[in-house]
């Protein structure tokens, strides 16, 4: 049966994230002998009709988007109905908005890359840029993401100057996400939303370390890590 999802985000070839999500999809389709298609679609086309047409989405890095309401009503529309949804560095942040406003109930929930002087930002500028750098990570025992990766541990490349606001973190943990993932000083990393098939945000980038015999596939619940 043919699976076909959504890219999220602005497509621009020259990002190397953005050729590594292309790289990696065909990896996965190759390896796993799948039938499967994705397409980008920029956030400004997102619209009901997006989920008759995909099973699942992909928000991609490469933030800010055009449109962040659309993207995040395609993300509260994934959760709400146990659509996959997959988000790495920019989707991961836009993930966290869309839990903490929809979930948490705070509507003022703001992203400081789009609003630096909003009131309650639950996504602020990193005080140390992550971009290019390589980290270790820790994964929660029992977790997708440790399934996901078959070890509790994993190194992995970032491509992010934002992440989630540290004055915020005791909000975050109020409600039923789980911070499934963190970095050697703690900082949260990958998130899930618990009873859901395949709803995990990752600050990370896994997709820039795919290879043709070490492929990464989050469109759905199959994955392998060399």
């Amino acid at each position: 049966m043919s699976k076909s999802f959504a890219l999220l985000g602005e497509y621009t070839p020259t990002f190397p994230p953005h050729a590594s999500t292309n790289a990696a999809i065909e990896h996965s389709r190759k390896i796993l002998e799948a039938d499967i298609s994705a397409d980008w679609v920029s956030t400004v086309d997102v619209e009901p009709k997006l989920f008759e047409r995909y099973s699942g989405i992909w928000v991609a890095p490469g933030s800010p988007y055009k449109d962040m309401e659309k993207t995040l009503w395609a993300i509260r529309y994934a959760r709400e109905n146990n659509i996959p949804c997959f988000g790495t560095c920019g989707g991961f942040q836009h993930i966290v908005i869309e839990y903490a406003r929809n979930v948490l109930g705070f509507k003022d929930a703001q992203h400081a890359e789009y609003d630096p002087y909003a009131s309650k930002l639950f996504i602020s500028q990193l005080a140390c840029s992550l971009a290019g750098r390589e980290m270790q990570l820790n994964f929660v025992p029992g977790s997708q993401v440790a399934a996901i990766y078959g070890s509790l541990s994993a190194t992995e490349h970032y491509y992010c100057n934002f992440g989630v606001n540290p004055d915020c973190i005791r909000e975050l943990k109020q409600g039923p996400l789980n911070i499934s993932g963190s970095d050697i000083e703690g900082e949260v990393r990958v998130i899930e939303y618990p009873g859901h098939p395949f709803f995990i945000g990752t600050l990370f980038v896994p997709q820039t370390r795919s290879t043709p015999a070490s492929y990464r596939f989050f469109g759905g619940c199959h994955g392998r890590t060399a």
